[in-house]
């Protein structure tokens, strides 16, 4: 089942089960995908964590029965999985910019979000240049933060924690650190195998370098394996975005191999990001 399928299918069985209080394991399960990388491709390909797309289309189904039913409020709250009143009226609010009672006296614009269908865009009129290599174990160094991904956490966390990093100048102490093969800064972006983590990922700023560090810095074995490298052309962070989309839509469904789940890299070169003609790299394990 190619990635764009499995998506699909995970849609289906969320909007079958949307009432029920399902969990990002069990609609992994469903298609056979780890949490990591089902919740990660979600991500990249709808725009949106998996809560939040269960939390738009309850609460618009929950708009829809309240100007088309009589349902008292507190029983429509229930049943979309809120445990009061007060917690569905916050919700309700933070989406439909009205309160239930106002939904219901027409007093407001809401917004909808539909059942989403993903479809496969092959353009072919942006070709994608790209390589696939084999190389050997090797080793990080630099720090890590852990995120949730199941409340979209790591979409709103991440790009902070790198204009923390920017800031205090520890970009600059990573590329002086930059003696591996890997040239750059890297974010690493590590699938989080603690117990009871399940849908956490770790994310790391950190450089391919040999040798000692430090006792400041962390360090990680990055496993042997074939990578497939994607060039971005373009500034940040809009082209780093935009080649994660082509690369999923795209190019997957278009090859014969599948991401192999381990650790995946963004690599920036040490020059201006932000410039029209920057240069960075998506490197993806496949399998």
């Amino acid at each position: 089942m190619s990635w764009i399928e499995s998506i699909q299918k995970a849609i289906n069985y969320m909007e079958e089960h949307l009432l029920e209080d399902i969990t990002i394991e069990q609609i992994a399960q469903e298609v056979n995908s780890s949490v990591f990388h089902f919740q990660r491709t979600f991500a990249i390909l709808t725009d949106m964590s998996i809560a939040d797309y269960l939390r738009r289309r309850r609460l618009t189904l929950a708009a829809q029965e309240l100007l088309g039913t009589e349902q008292k409020i507190i029983d429509l709250a229930y049943k979309y999985g809120y445990e009061t009143p007060e917690a569905f009226t916050k919700a309700f609010r933070k989406q439909h910019h009205v309160t239930p009672s106002e939904a219901r006296k027409k007093q407001g614009p809401l917004q909808s979000y539909n059942r989403l269908v993903i479809q496969v865009s092959l353009k072919g009129a942006e070709p994608m240049k790209y390589k696939i290599i084999e190389k050997d174990k090797f080793q990080i160094v630099g720090v890590k933060r852990t995120y949730n991904c199941q409340n979209g956490e790591n979409t709103t966390e991440i790009p902070l924690f790198w204009q923390e990093v920017n800031q205090s100048g520890f970009d600059h102490q990573l590329y002086q650190l930059n003696n591996g093969t890997v040239n750059g800064v890297l974010g690493v972006c590590v699938p989080n195998t603690e117990q009871g983590q399940k849908g956490f990922i770790d994310y790391w700023i950190a450089t391919d370098h040999v040798g000692e560090v430090g006792e400041d810095l962390l360090t990680m074995e990055v496993p042997a394996s074939k990578w497939v490298i994607f060039e971005v052309h373009g500034p940040m962070p809009d082209a780093m975005q935009n080649t994660w989309k082509q690369i999923y839509s795209e190019w997957f469904p278009s090859n014969p191999y599948e991401p192999a789940g381990t650790a995946e890299l963004e690599v920036y070169p040490e020059e201006d990001a932000y410039s029209p003609d920057a240069y960075s790299e998506i490197w993806i394990p496949i399998k």
